[in-house]
């Protein structure tokens, strides 16, 4: 499918058929944090009040209209999601803006930015890609739009060096985050303080020169106190500690016991109660995971086993979710798969059905199908029916990792609520819950793994996309499992050119296993040195890990290895190092264990200096015959851990020192003066 590419100034108009869409808003460097919001706007190009302004601290529109759906890491970067309901904005309101805001730097410092529009099965309806930004540090991406009857989207890509008040200003919007509690310390502004300047013009739009002027009306501007975008802090907390029993064999209680839990039906009940009891009990748990299925930031109620009348037949969903936000009422219907239970298309098709006739918002589907990335679905259906409902997809991997997240680093700062967050979790980790993190490669995992091996495999053989595919959602399962881990945002990097088509993309993987015999991923840790790849040569049945660090640019060559060699100091011996020198056909390799004891074997005889360092461990394969998580899988997981926490995590990045400063002459003693 062909994504429209829009170009500055270019508008498009969207389908007729379309009444929900997400706006994703995506940057390349993920470290720097985008504020991401959604302006509604009157014919005068200014917000009707400060309600209009759709952001972080204020997720919803009045009327329900436009939700800030949160932010994330992609493969490519970051991005952030707003999700419109085009039926459900005010007559008075014919524009919503698509903008972001920094608060450190510009977007000049973000690589490429993009806006993207995508329909509720995920396809994208438009894309506008640019890296012209230089100092901006307010960005204005593009606009949806109102034409009579007809829907616009249009790239803008203007932006402001006065950061967020100089958006606010132009837009009409009070900012406000002064923490005095008195009213009377607010400011005007007025929206000739700022005006928009063309991405990559620099300064040349106007920026304002002096501060906004106070109001002369205290007491007008007292009932008005504008938008507070102050993040809150939040301080963490531990489970519940059991301190009194009088053996290590004392077993306290569980919150969700799995005794007697059987298989199927019984099996998908219990995971689907306790799931839905945590998210009720534990609102940080149940925030993200409603983000993650396009729900607004609200109250929280999860009902199970709800019937509902199709034709002469009734339809029992799950579970039904309710978020309650002001007047607004966010529903979905929920469809749960454990154990190798596999969601179905008449089902959920069924329950499109019930939500469209009902104006629900969306039908999720839960199962232990690992999508190969953001967004994909594991069944396809009638897109006919996506027209007024959505339909997401999660992982049982997605819920543990979103649970372990909040664990370890996130917004849990009530002590009863981590024990019931982590009793869940202890759940979920049971074979008998059914919720497993990755199961296997699939069905025609054998039959590849002999084809590769006997070397008959073929590009074009189809069993083989199916295990490409499978190999893809392992590595963003690897990804997941870093991030709960690390409390970093770990990604896993695809070309650009693949994001969106997933087709295109497992042919690359069968090309690279037809003929080189290996799977790759590519992991980007944030505050590491290099990437971590991961190789795994089913021909030799062998996992290999690797990463690039680059070498100091100053010094001699053999100052650059003893460099290296000093981090090293606690890694395994078996770690191979290969030295990259800038004049080519240079490259030496050694085990490390070569290399100290004597460091001038990755440098005799070589010309030119050292640019890089590659470091690269082999582990063993399972050998057997099967994919599932007990062996390949298995093997991977665990070789990547190891070379993280055994290499990796060792590593930093060479900085270089301070400059010096010229030593001053010593002062000349002053002449002393006779007596």
């Amino acid at each position: 499918m062909t994504i429209p590419m829009l170009s500055k100034g270019q508008n498009l108009p969207l389908p007729t058929d379309v009444v929900q869409v997400d706006v994703v808003i995506g940057w390349t460097e993920s470290e720097i944090d985008v504020d991401a919001s959604a302006l509604l706007l009157n014919t005068d190009g200014k917000v009707r009040s400060d309600d209009d302004f759709v952001f972080y601290n204020q997720p919803e529109s009045a009327d329900g209209s436009i939700r800030f759906l949160g932010t994330g890491a992609t493969e490519d970067g970051a991005q952030a999601r707003i999700a419109i309901d085009l039926p459900a904005i005010a007559d008075d309101v014919c524009t919503v803006a698509l903008v972001g805001s920094v608060g450190t730097g510009s977007f000049g410092d973000l690589g490429k930015l993009t806006l993207r529009l995508v329909d509720g099965t995920g396809h994208s309806l438009a894309e506008y890609v640019t890296a012209d930004a230089t100092t901006e540090s307010a960005f204005v991406f593009g606009e949806v739009y109102r034409r009579g009857t007809e829907w616009k989207v249009r790239a803008v890509g203007q932006g402001w060096e006065s950061g967020l008040p100089g958006l606010a200003a132009d837009f009409g919007v009070d900012i406000d985050d002064d923490a005095d509690p008195h009213p009377t310390d607010a400011l005007e502004t007025d929206s000739a303080d700022a005006e928009p300047a063309s991405a990559g013009s620099g300064s040349s739009g106007r920026v304002p020169q002096d501060p906004p002027t106070p109001t002369t009306d205290r007491s007008a501007k007292a009932s008005r106190r504008g938008v507070r975008t102050a993040k809150r802090v939040v301080k963490k907390s531990k489970p519940i500690e059991f301190t009194l029993a009088e053996h290590d064999t004392w077993q306290p209680a569980r919150l969700f016991s799995v005794i007697g839990v059987g298989a199927g039906e019984e099996q998908e009940r219990r995971a689907t109660s306790a799931l839905m009891a945590t998210m009720q009990a534990v609102r940080p748990f149940a925030r993200a995971l409603c983000a993650r299925m396009g729900a607004p930031a609200g109250n929280f109620e999860g009902y199970v086993e709800v019937q509902y009348e199709r034709g002469e037949t009734k339809v029992i969903p799950d579970a039904v979710l309710k978020v309650a936000r002001g007047t607004r009422q966010w529903t979905g219907l929920l469809e749960v798969k454990t154990g190798n239970g596999k969601l179905k298309r008449e089902q959920l098709e069924s329950y499109l059905d019930v939500a469209r006739r009902k104006k629900y918002d969306v039908v999720v589907s839960l199962s232990n199908d690992v999508p190969a990335s953001a967004g994909e679905l594991p069944v396809e259906v009638d897109r006919r029916k996506l027209a007024k409902v959505a339909l997401r997809h999660l992982s049982w991997a997605e819920v543990a990792h979103e649970a372990r997240m909040l664990l370890s680093h996130g917004d849990i700062d009530n002590a009863l609520h981590a024990w019931i967050l982590s009793e869940f979790l202890r759940y979920l980790d049971h074979p008998r819950s059914g919720a497993t993190e990755f199961v296997d490669m699939g069905r025609h995992w054998v039959t590849i793994r002999d084809a590769v091996t006997a070397g008959t495999l073929r590009s074009g053989d189809q069993k083989a996309l199916t295990v490409a595919e499978s190999w893809v959602a392992l590595s963003r399962h690897l990804a997941l499992r870093m991030t709960a881990e690390l409390g970093v945002t770990v990604k896993h990097i695809v070309a650009r050119r693949y994001n969106n088509d997933p087709a295109a993309r497992n042919a690359s993987v069968v090309d690279r296993l037809a003929g080189d015999g290996v799977f790759e991923a590519v992991l980007r840790i944030p505050e590491t040195a290099g990437d971590l790849t991961v190789i795994a040569d089913v021909r030799t049945s062998k996992i290999r890990c690797r990463t690039t660090v680059d070498a100091p640019n100053e010094g001699t060559s053999s100052r650059r290895v003893a460099w290296l060699l000093k981090q090293l100091k606690d890694v395994p011996g078996d770690v191979q190092v290969e030295a990259v020198f800038s004049e080519r056909g240079n490259e030496t390799c050694e085990y490390l264990d070569v290399v100290r004891g004597n460091p001038k074997v990755l440098t005799d005889n070589r010309s030119g200096d050292i640019v890089s360092f590659s470091l690269e461990q082999t582990f063993p394969m399972s050998g057997r015959r099967t994919g599932t998580a007990a062996n390949f899988v298995t093997s991977v997981t665990s070789s990547t851990d190891a070379f993280y926490g055994g290499v990796v995590q060792k590593l930093r990045e060479w900085v270089p020192a301070a400059p010096k400063q010229t030593q001053p002459a010593a002062p000349e003693a002053a002449d002393e003066q006779p007596s």
